[in-house]
């Protein structure tokens, strides 16, 4: 990375400086390794929210870049949360099933051992065998390894299918919800494998570590903060030159690019299957912080709100989909976590608790109308007025 490319892109080191400090404050704040000033369970929030703001610029690339609405991006999301929690939940499982059975006359057989996992695992949902899409999960390499090849699969194929036939529009989007909605409404089914609507919870417990959760949330932190300075950087670099030019000029004008000679096809399919890997990344980190994952994670009203909050902040820009996911998220904690005082008006009282998803369905219809860039179309009047004086 020359001296000419961060040249070229202030707002990229701009960006990486920010970061690093950001992780650096709260590390200084917190309780694990600083002051106590930032509790644990605030930790955990603006780890979650780091994670957030990394789906949200895979959101971005393929939305504000490619002009590919994609309502379908937090089933990814979702399925990489699913990959590491299958694992997750596996190794915990074992380690209690065998402190309960370290004390017997007669060691247990590797069979009774697998039995017994299954049985604590499954018997919520009236089953004692281990499905076979969990032949893995005690291994974390392999586990990892699926998080970015079932997602990027899934990607893929559906990419393959929805651009070969030169679906577009309004329609590619109605296609990612209904894909979005299938895919939760099979995870919701007992059989599917993943325990319906009971999910995989317990996720917050890492196997063989005996750490406290204060150090482990930080850990989960520096995670994602990493994750997201690299997501932030490859976007970044991806989307320079001539690649970055073709991908904006199918955005624009995709009959134009076209008649040029251009594959259009094979761009829109590898940008949707890279973004919805990095997006699966930001679910495997996201979801052990969470503790809990279930099919209702994966509904396409997520992926509507993943479209509001890059909307908010300013699509077709990086900077601007991680402000909009970062202030919605953390706004949406306030409302909704009882912060927000309710407002008495006599013959009814606001709670935000309940209002909060009519302000923001309010607050995008009027940035749509009024303010199409966003939150980070603020900095675009900055740098006017800079040039003015």
């Amino acid at each position: 990375m020359g001296k000419s490319f961060i040249k070229n892109h202030p707002t990229l080191l701009i960006f990486l400086a920010l970061l690093a400090l950001f992780t650096l404050g709260v590390t200084i704040m917190s309780e694990a390794y600083g002051t106590a000033f930032i509790s644990t369970s605030f930790v955990k929030t603006l780890g979650k929210t780091l994670c957030l703001c990394l789906v949200a610029i895979a959101m971005d690339v393929v939305w504000g870049y490619a002009g590919i609405l994609s309502l379908g991006h937090f089933a990814f999301f979702g399925l990489g949360g699913y990959m590491v929690g299958m694992w997750l939940m596996y190794e915990r499982t074992q380690e209690v099933v065998l402190r309960s059975l370290e004390n017997q006359v007669i060691p247990p057989t590797e069979t009774e051992i697998s039995d017994a996992i299954a049985t604590q695992i499954f018997g919520v949902v009236g089953s004692a065998d281990f499905p076979l899409i969990w032949s893995f999960a005690h291994s974390l390499t392999l586990q990892l390894i699926l998080v970015v090849a079932v997602p990027g699969l899934l990607a893929l194929v559906f990419g393959w299918l929805a651009f070969r036939s030169r679906v577009t529009g309004v329609y590619l989007s109605i296609l990612t919800q209904a894909m979005t909605l299938a895919l939760a409404l099979y995870l919701f089914q007992n059989d599917s494998g993943l325990r319906g609507n009971n999910g995989l919870s317990g996720l917050q417990n890492l196997p063989h570590v005996t750490a406290p959760q204060s150090e482990i949330s930080m850990w989960f932190l520096w995670a994602s903060a990493a994750a997201l300075g690299l997501g932030y950087l490859f976007f970044t670099m991806m989307l320079t030159g001539k690649f970055g030019m073709v991908v904006k000029g199918i955005r624009d004008n995709e009959q134009r690019v076209r008649f040029l000679g251009y594959e259009v096809e094979h761009y829109k399919l590898f940008l949707f299957t890279v973004t919805a890997i990095v997006a699966a990344v930001a679910g495997a980190l996201y979801y052990p912080q969470a503790g809990i994952i279930n099919p209702a994670e994966i509904m396409p009203i997520a992926s509507i709100y993943l479209a509001v909050w890059v909307a908010i902040g300013g699509r077709g820009r990086l900077y601007g989909a991680v402000i909009g996911a970062a202030f919605v998220s953390l706004l949406s904690t306030w409302f909704t976590g009882g912060q927000a005082p309710d407002i008495p008006l006599g013959f009814y009282t606001i709670s935000w608790v309940d209002w909060w998803q009519v302000l923001l369905g309010i607050s995008f219809v009027l940035v749509t109308l009024y303010a199409p860039k966003g939150i980070g179309g603020l900095f675009d009047l900055l740098k006017r007025k800079e040039v003015q004086k």
